[in-house]
Formats: structure tokens, sequence, C-alpha cells
């Protein structure tokens, strides 16, 4: 399928911390289909401050003593040989395997596995010194913009271009980083704006609840849909109450490949499969009452019905004032 949509099944910090939950997202993934399974990877020490709070959507489906952004993100840290371990296992699963690093020294790390493609998360998209090192690892980049207004797109797309990536290679993602992201906020015609400001692949990360949007994301010209997802949604963390569970997740999937069939080329054409109707659904010019040698045909004793395997009724107007030069009976198709 020439313009198929990649489609990335985010397992984010889902796993809990847990390898076993890991390889459970990641047989999830494979059941819907999805093209990338994605992880996260961090070092909780460089990413947050020890005093730094949850955000309010992490309080509500994250609740503990202190609301300790460090310590809820220190137990949801994957280790290199976890991260080894699940690569492995997508391998040998064929699906592959996508990671998100949040700090410079994850990007190191995830340099070292020669993945396919870098995802730049919304929070990232104006930290310099990260959009930096990014650029200068040479492969293509998918640049999340939630939170963002068009002037920071511009700036980080600025400063990956200037540091040697081509503009070709980035996929710009629409994102609203709320979880869930309410309806009204989620302006999916901005997927269109993107494409036409930039020119490039734009995509469409999405936090809202239900399968019906990213569906629509696609049928507006996204390239790219990043969807999270969960074994439960009554699992405790951060991100599960805003995900799909495994089902939804597959049906998601399933009805995105469906309007990639359905959008087609754009070129409007009589398809294959409603050839065959055209003569059954349209009409002939046919006699509404008995016309005999030699009357002229009028409206008095034309009209259309169907099959259209007669003269067409776009030449209506050849037809009439013409000479009937046999008998036609009530119904017959007309012959000059």
């Amino acid at each position: 399928m020439m313009n198929k949509t990649i489609i990335i099944a985010e397992a984010g910090v889902n796993h809990n911390g847990s390898i076993t939950i890991a390889k459970k997202l990641i047989d999830v993934a494979v059941y819907a289909q999805a093209d990338y399974v994605k992880f996260q990877t961090f070092k909780t020490e460089n990413l947050v401050l020890k005093t730094a709070q949850k955000a309010v959507y992490q309080k509500n489906n994250f609740p503990n003593v202190d609301n300790s952004q460090y310590q809820m993100l220190k137990n949801l840290e994957l280790s290199m040989k976890q991260h080894y371990e699940l690569i492995d296992y997508c391998n040998s699963n064929n699906i592959k395997f996508l990671s998100t690093a949040f700090d410079l020294e994850s990007v190191e790390f995830l340099s070292l596995l020669q993945l396919d493609m870098w995802k730049i998360p919304s929070g990232e998209i104006t930290n310099y010194p990260y959009l930096k090192k990014i650029a200068q690892m040479g492969k293509p980049v998918i640049l999340s913009s939630g939170m963002s207004t068009m002037c920071e797109i511009i700036q980080a797309l600025d400063i990956l271009t200037s540091k040697g990536l081509k503009l070709c290679d980035v996929t710009l993602l629409h994102c609203n980083t709320e979880y869930p992201t309410p309806m009204e906020d989620v302006n999916l015609r901005a997927i269109q704006t993107l494409h036409k400001e930039f020119g490039i692949k734009v995509g469409y990360s999405d936090h809202t609840l239900g399968i019906e949007v990213p569906i629509a994301a696609v049928a507006l010209g996204a390239t790219m849909i990043e969807k999270h997802f969960t074994l439960n949604r009554n699992m405790e963390g951060p991100d599960h109450q805003a995900s799909l569970e495994p089902d939804e997740l597959k049906a998601m999937v399933t009805a995105i490949r469906s309007i990639e069939k359905a959008l087609g080329t754009g070129e409007k054409i009589v398809s294959p499969s409603e050839e065959k109707n055209r003569v059954i659904a349209r009409k002939s010019i046919v006699a509404s009452n008995l016309i005999s040698k030699g009357d002229r045909f009028s409206e008095a004793n034309l009209t259309t019905k169907r099959p259209g395997n007669g003269i067409s009724p776009m030449k209506w107007d050849e037809v009439i004032g013409k000479v009937a030069v046999r008998d036609f009976y009530e119904d017959e198709l007309i012959e000059l």
C-alpha cells in the first residue's frame, strides 16, 4: 500500500516497570498489527528535579502520598538490559521496536541500538541541546508538537535542519498534551495547516478516549498515528486511563487500514466495482405511449426509464423532433 499510515502503538510507561508486562504489551501490539511498539527511555535524575510535582492528570491517575514526579518516574525506568531483552522479543515477534529518549544520556544509549528513527516528545521541542544532538544522529525524526505554538515549531525545525537534518526526513506530529484530551481541544484541522505551512509529512499523536479521532486524522491526511495502549485501563499508573485496551487498539488499526483503502487516488473515475451497475441504474429514452411510423418524437410521447442500454437521456434534445422510422410501442427503447 503506497500510502500506508505508520501506526505506532505507544506502550510508553504502561509496563509499570515490569519486563513481564512490557512483553505482554508487545504481544498486544503484534495482535493489533501495529507497525511499531514504542517505549520510553530515561534516567530520572537527568529528567526531573527531585522537588518536581506531578502533572494534574498524573496526580489523578496515579496518586501517592508525596505526589513526587521524581519517585513516580524512578519506578517506571527500564534498564539497559531490559531494553535489549525487549528488542530481542520484538524481533522474535516480527514487530519493530522504538523508544523515546528524554535526556541526553538516553539519546547516547539509544544510538547504540540502531533504531529506525528518533522520536522527539512534545516536552523537548524547546530543548536546544537535545534537538541539536538528535539532529546530529543522521536518522529520520518524528517531532511531536503538543503544547507548541507555530513559532516554536518553526524554531525547532530550524535547529534540526541547521544541525544537518534534512527537512524531508522529519515527520511532524500534531498533538495535544492533555490526558485524556477533551474533544474540543483536538483541533484536527491543524494537520492540514501544518502540512500546508511546512510541506512535510504530518501525523497525529492522540490522547483522546476512544478510536474515532485517530481514524479521522488519517482521513485528513495524517501519515503516522501514535496511540497509547495498555493491558487494562484500571491498572495503576499515570497513562493507563487515557490508553486503549487490546481489542480497541486492534479495532483502531483495522479501521485505519480500511480508511487508507477508502481514500483512493483522488481522481474521479468509474470504479471497477460500480461499472456493472451503470446500465442497471441509468435510464434510456423510451416511448411513453404508442408512436406510429412517421410521427415526430416529442415530450408528449417520450420518457426516460431504466435500464440504460438505449439512447442516453443526455441526447434528449437530439431526439426531440426526429421522425419515427417505424412503430414504437409503450416502454420500447427508441432507436434512430
